[in-house]
């Protein structure tokens, strides 16, 4: 079985991801790295390298795989970042990072999501991830600032909070509406953060603090 699906793997990535303009070498690696069919349901094992978001606990989703690397990608990752993840979910993006970068901080609203997360990227063996059961809204003041920053449920609009906690130099990619939805990268200088729309998606909202629409 776990041959079998490592024949998946290795074929979600070169007929979903490569053959889909993503490039980055350590992205790539990466996701054919990371046992997917981990971080879903164990009847859904043998649908975890298909070309779709699936179903996991609690009502959320895990992204579809074009999706997480096409996000990553869009990170720009270096081997020393300090990244922050809001929407831990499984935990599968938090392991796409951890493969790629230093450290990894993700936070997830719902316990039982962030409970099941950590015992699990625990026993994959990873070292570098810190889990934290809270609104992902705020962001993680006491971990910040950090290089990167990828959000994987949709407020309606860009939390102030990550915006104070990424560095200059740093990008914030996110998906922004409620029913109509944009993937967004905010890069920030010194003086500006500069916003561009990417690619249409549709991730779950983002719940908590931005779902009572406040800006503060």
């Amino acid at each position: 079985m776990e041959e079998q699906l490592l024949v998946l793997r290795d074929r979600m990535v070169r007929n979903q991801i490569e053959s889909r303009q993503i490039n980055d070498r350590r992205v790539l690696v990466a996701m054919r790295k990371v046992p997917r069919h981990r971080f879903v349901p164990p009847d859904l094992a043998c649908s975890a390298y298909e070309d779709n978001p699936l179903p996991i606990m609690l009502g959320q989703t895990i992204s579809q795989p074009y999706i997480v690397a096409f996000m990553t990608q869009a990170l720009d990752l270096h081997e020393g970042d300090r990244v922050l993840e809001i929407g831990t979910g499984s935990g599968y993006q938090a392991a796409i990072l951890a493969e790629i970068v230093r450290e990894v901080y993700t936070v997830e609203i719902l316990a039982g999501l962030a409970a099941g997360a950590e015992a699990l990227l625990a026993a994959l063996g990873y070292e570098n991830i810190r889990i934290r059961c809270c609104d992902g809204y705020q962001g993680w003041e006491e971990a910040a600032p950090f290089d990167k920053i990828i959000v994987t449920a949709a407020p309606d609009h860009v939390p102030a909070p990550l915006i104070d906690q990424l560095k200059p130099g740093g990008r914030l990619v996110i998906p922004i509406g409620r029913v109509e939805q944009d993937l967004v990268l905010l890069e920030k200088d010194e003086h500006h953060v500069n916003r561009r729309s990417i690619i249409p998606v549709r991730f779950v909202p983002m719940t908590g603090q931005a779902l009572r629409g406040s800006r503060a």
